[in-house]
This record gives C-alpha cells, sequence and structure tokens, in this order.
C-alpha cells in the first residue's frame, strides 16, 4: 500500500479587542472551519469556553507570535491599528497570511492584504455571508470585474514562476493590451472566456514573436534566463513526478544538486514537480525527508511487492533486489506515483542517489 503525507487544515486568527468585537468573533470562529478566537483578557466573559486571551497591552505580541504560524487573519478592530501593528511583519504577496479587518459593528469586511494569493477576498466574503457585513474588495481586477492571473494560478495549483510577472500582466490585462498566451492545458483560455485581450499560440516562437505586449506560458520547461523576454509571466502545473533511491545516509545536498542538474539537463522545472515516489524502506532516511520538506514535495511511499509488478526500461537492481528486496525504485516508483504517466527520463545514477522522472498522464495536475 502507498503510504502519502498529509495536509494541515487552514488555520484562522480571529482577534477581538473590544466587548462587541468579542460576540461577532464568537459567529466568525463557529462559521469559519479551521478558526480560532483570541480575545482581549478584559472580555474573557464573552470569549466562550475556547476562546484564547491576551492581556489588553500584549495585542502586539500576540500578533507577532501568530504571524508564522496561521494562515490568515481577521482582525475586529481599527484598520489603523492593523496596519501600524502589521507593518513591520510584511515580507511579499507569496507569503504574507490573508488579512481581513472589520468593525466591531459588524457594518464592514475588508480585505487588506494578500487578496489573491492569501486568500483574502475570498475570506471577507465568507465573513460577510456570516455576519451581514458588507465585503470591501479593492483589488483592480476584481473592482473591474475581471480575472487576474494570479486567481488563476490559485484555482488551478499552478506555482508562480516570477510573482512580478503577476502585477505586470494583470497591468497589461487592465489596460488593454495584448498578451500572447501558450497553454496546452486549455484552462488559460476557460479561465478568462474571452475576457482581456488575450492571444492564444501553440509554441513559445509563435508567442515570441507575435509582437503582444507581454506573454504567459503555462509550461513544466525549464526556460534559461537569456531566452526570456520582458513582461514574461510562467505558471508551473504541478505535473512532475520524481522517482528517487539513494544510499543510506545519502546528505540533502547531494540528492539536491543531483536531482537539480539532471532537471536542468532535460529543461524541466523543479517547480513542477507535485511528489516523490520512493520505497517503504525510505520512510525514515533524512536527506532524502529534507530533500522534500526544503521542496515542499509530497513523498509516496511504495511496499517492495509493488514496485516489482511495475514494468520498467532498465534492467533489474542488483544493489536494491539485495537491499530492500526490489528489482528497482526510482522507475517504478516515478510510474506509480504518476498514476500511469510516461517517463520522461529513464534511471540515472550517481554513486548515492537514482532519479527518474515521470510525467502525470494527459496534461493532468495537482
Amino acid at each position: 500500500m502507498a503510504i502519502e503525507g498529509s495536509w494541515s487544515e487552514m488555520r484562522t486568527a480571529v482577534i477581538a479587542i473590544t466587548r462587541n468585537g468579542c460576540l461577532l468573533g464568537r459567529r466568525l470562529r463557529d462559521g469559519l472551519a479551521g478558526a480560532e478566537l483570541h480575545v482581549s483578557r478584559r472580555y474573557a466573559g464573552q470569549a466562550g469556553p475556547s476562546g484564547q486571551l491576551f492581556e489588553p497591552g500584549d495585542l502586539k505580541e500576540r500578533i507577532n507570535s501568530l504571524w508564522q504560524e496561521v494562515d490568515a487573519f481577521v482582525f475586529i478592530m481599527a484598520t489603523g491599528i492593523v496596519v501600524r501593528m502589521i507593518a513591520p511583519l510584511l515580507k511579499s504577496k507569496q507569503t504574507d497570511p490573508a488579512v481581513v479587518v472589520m468593525d466591531d459593528a459588524g457594518t464592514f469586511s475588508i480585505s487588506l492584504l494578500s487578496g489573491h494569493l492569501g486568500g483574502a477576498n475570498e475570506l471577507a466574503e465568507r465573513c460577510a455571508f456570516i455576519s451581514g457585513a458588507r465585503p470591501v474588495i479593492t483589488t483592480a481586477t476584481d473592482a473591474n470585474q475581471l480575472p487576474s492571473f494570479d486567481m488563476l494560478a490559485k484555482e488551478q495549483g499552478w506555482v508562480i514562476d516570477n510573482i512580478s510577472g503577476v502585477k505586470t500582466l494583470n497591468s497589461l490585462m487592465l489596460d488593454g493590451d495584448r498578451i500572447a498566451v501558450v497553454d496546452h492545458s486549455g484552462q488559460t483560455r476557460s479561465w478568462f472566456h474571452g475576457r482581456g485581450n488575450l492571444a492564444f499560440f501553440d509554441t513559445f516562437s509563435e508567442a515570441l514573436s507575435s509582437g503582444a505586449h507581454g506573454c504567459l506560458f503555462v509550461t513544466n520547461r525549464h526556460l534559461p534566463p537569456q531566452t526570456q523576454p520582458a513582461n514574461l509571466l510562467i505558471l508551473r502545473p504541478r505535473n512532475l513526478v520524481l522517482g528517487i533511491g539513494c544510499n543510506r545516509n545519502t546528505p540533502l545536498d547531494e540528492i539536491d544538486e543531483f536531482v537539480g542538474t539532471h532537471l536542468r539537463r532535460i529543461f524541466l522545472s523543479l517547480k513542477s514537480v507535485c511528489c516523490i515516489g520512493t520505497a517503504v524502506a525510505k520512510r525514515d532516511e533524512a536527506g532524502l525527508l529534507a530533500f522534500a520538506e526544503r521542496h515542499a514535495i509530497r513523498i509516496t511511499f511504495y511496499e517492495s511487492e509493488e514496485l516489482n509488478r511495475v514494468v520498467v526500461p532498465s534492467h533489474p537492481s542488483a544493489h536494491a533486489l539485495a537491499a530492500i528486496g526490489a528489482t528497482g525504485v526510482a522507475e517504478p516508483a516515478a510510474l506509480l506515483a504518476s498514476g500511469g504517466g510516461r517517463l520522461l527520463l529513464k534511471k540515472v545514477k550517481s554513486a548515492n542517489v537514482t532519479l527518474a522522472v515521470a510525467e502525470l498522464p494527459g496534461g493532468q495536475h495537482v
């Protein structure tokens, strides 16, 4: 049986500092999955048994302690207070949590930070639905009732390769400028549904020679920087699988360098990797687990019997057979984890690592 890692539930911190805010916070906590309520100790009586208390003068410290721990905040207090408290903590739209601000009368639900990628726009809408407030969304594409490239990526589960390209292409779309698109999945065409000045092409070269003001490439291919035009956004579908075998105690950096070298050699991006397949015997392999954690890739582990049932192009490995009773690891694990995909890279090996790369079938992605 394959054994996979698990994904944690989205965690939202609802923070209130007034009596009415506490009462509103309880409604939000009850209506938002994964929400927890943090309340000034002054209003402990309104917090309910599961409310988490902080001293009235410790609001800043509570926010600081939660900033890296939660996915989203709902602050029930003045926007000015929130801005001053979170300003020193901000890093980037890719990593900052979603921030929604509500007044304690429950009149407005304002998406303040990370509206698209962090999900604050959606969270503001959900808070408004629960409380009867009016949602306030100020991102330009939403205000103009246009789809955005960052929301396309989020909805499809694609990785944004260059975040600056999102702002550039969203601005071009708002101005009505022409954008060339290469996306063989068809999801971009479906997402925009005729909105925006988008032109679709089959190849990168056709898009680049089209004279468009900007380009969108949806691809798992690695494009050398010198070949990338200005105003290019690359979105990475997560449709590649690595099959990896390694000797005991192989260091993280050795695995990382070996994988990176061979992906670049065949012009594939590590950002498009969705899964690593390997043997159950590697469930405690520190270097491999650290590699997966470094790149936020889940691992699926297969029993030797499962690996042995897969037909692969390479000859059986005497080393793997002696070590774990499997005729091979990298290729069969890649094919199993890809769910019937095709091998893009047959087994390659160094002194300590074996690697194979497969692609999910039919343009699928996760």
